[in-house]
């Protein structure tokens, strides 16, 4: 398949917006909340980690002769919505996100690139590779909990707050842009509904990793 059909523009758009804006939350994240030095370092490994991966798709997006910041651009609004919605009270919370909210960000966009060309879902299954953010937040949280078990039901509910509002950006996004919608079904067979659904079900697994029961 072509590395450029419809829709790939958008892409890679919004995934250089998100690495963009995991870089800056990660950084601030990191500021003001990291309990410890050793944690604020290792955060901060993982924002420039980020913003490797931004400037790879911005330089990927130029060469396709789009303007990076205009394929960004419609991306701006709903991502910027959506941390505005979901901002951590505190480190243990700031972890899930990274870990739950984020991943299942990542999880959308690399369903919708599984079917283009060979270079452009390479670039795409390199800048969302994890760069050690799982191992990360499932130590620290799982740690935290297994000290402090009452803090499970808390981190529950603001996982699966989390969930309800990833989803929902996904949805509007994709109504937003329908080529980029066109990339998720035409990709996997199967309709907007049934790719959320699985999605939802890999949240499952990442709350099981935490030690937190995956809920409803």
């Amino acid at each position: 398949m072509s590395d450029s059909p419809p829709g790939v523009a958008d892409l890679l758009g919004v995934l250089a917006y998100a690495e963009l804006t995991a870089f800056l939350r990660l950084a601030e994240d990191a500021t003001r909340h990291a309990p410890s030095l050793t944690d604020r370092a290792a955060l901060g490994g993982l924002a420039a980690a980020e913003y490797a991966h931004f400037e790879l798709l911005r330089d990927r997006i130029a060469s396709l002769g789009v303007d990076p910041e205009e394929a960004m651009a419609p991306f701006v609004g709903p991502l910027d919505a959506w941390h505005a919605r979901t901002v951590p009270g505190d480190w243990l919370e700031a972890l899930v996100k990274a870990y739950v909210g984020t991943g299942i960000a990542l999880d959308f966009y690399r369903e919708a690139a599984t079917g283009l060309g060979e270079a452009t879902r390479s670039l795409v299954d390199e800048v969302l590779a994890d760069e050690g953010r799982s191992q990360f937040a499932v130590e620290r949280v799982s740690a935290a909990i297994e000290e402090d078990p009452t803090l499970s039901g808390r981190l529950a509910l603001w996982a699966r707050r989390l969930v309800g509002e990833t989803l929902s950006q996904g949805r509007n996004v994709a109504e937003a842009r329908p080529e980029l919608a066109a990339l998720l079904t035409e990709a996997g067979g199967e309709d907007i509904g049934r790719i959320f659904t699985r999605l939802t079900e890999e949240h499952g697994n990442r709350m099981t990793a935490l030690g937190l029961t995956p809920g409803p």
